[in-house]
């Protein structure tokens, strides 16, 4: 059996009708996502969905919600059952709209606290045994060049670089070496859910290949698909 994991940024801007006049600077960018997110569904078209969420809410099967809380009236589904609009996160609000562009059937969402601990994300990574199809999201740091979100910190250059280097060679143990505290100065969402990567994947040989790592408005965005066969 083969399986596949998608890792993805999960910005409001990558959906097109959030990004208004930035939609052709993240072109490159969405193109790279729907590639990794079409090549999971030819994995399965169900899909475990691994984010990161302040609290870990709970992510209801078959939910729908809104992107009404980015300024668009942009509802999402996380499966091809209609059901009734609930409040959802980002990352499940994302990966509902990652869902339809890649028809797949349904996506069940699994989200911890950013701030959980390396060592017992590596515990829920392997306690999620061996999907066909994982969306793991999270962004870099926040803090590239001057005018960034969280304001320019040197470090963040190089904290990507070696993100970018990680999912390249598929290396769990580089991911599981992550310093929450780091991470956390830099603004770099994406750490626990990477790291609960390095836990699912520690088992077996990967092949990996990134299709896209920038930071096109101060925040590193990396886009990468593994798989083991």
């Amino acid at each position: 059996m083969i399986r596949r994991v998608a890792v993805l940024p999960q910005p409001p801007l990558l959906i097109p009708e959030l990004a208004a006049g930035a939609a052709d600077e993240c072109a490159e960018l969405r193109e790279a996502c729907l590639q990794a997110v079409q090549r999971l569904t030819s994995a399965s078209p169900d899909w475990l969905v691994v984010g990161a969420a302040a609290g870990a809410p709970g992510v209801p099967e078959h939910a729908s919600g809104s992107f009404r809380g980015f300024g668009v009236e942009l509802g999402v589904s996380l499966s091809r059952v209609t059901v009734p609009e609930t409040e959802l996160p980002l990352p499940a609000l994302v990966a509902g709209w990652l869902r339809a562009q890649a028809d797949a059937s349904s996506v069940r969402v699994r989200l911890v606290d950013p701030a959980t601990p390396p060592g017992e994300c590596a515990l829920l990574g392997r306690e999620l045994g061996e999907p066909a199809a994982v969306l793991v999201l999270g962004d870099g740091s926040s803090r590239h060049g001057p005018r960034s979100p969280g304001g320019e910190d040197d470090r963040a250059e190089g904290f990507d670089a070696g993100i970018r280097d990680a999912l390249a060679k598929a290396d769990t143990g580089a991911l599981a070496a992550l310093d929450p505290a780091l991470a956390a100065e830099l603004g770099a969402g994406g750490r626990a859910p990477w790291q609960i990567l390095a836990g699912l994947a520690a088992e077996g040989e990967w092949s990996a290949e990134v299709l896209y790592s920038a930071a096109p408005f101060g925040v590193g965005y990396h886009v990468a698909v593994w798989e083991h066969a």
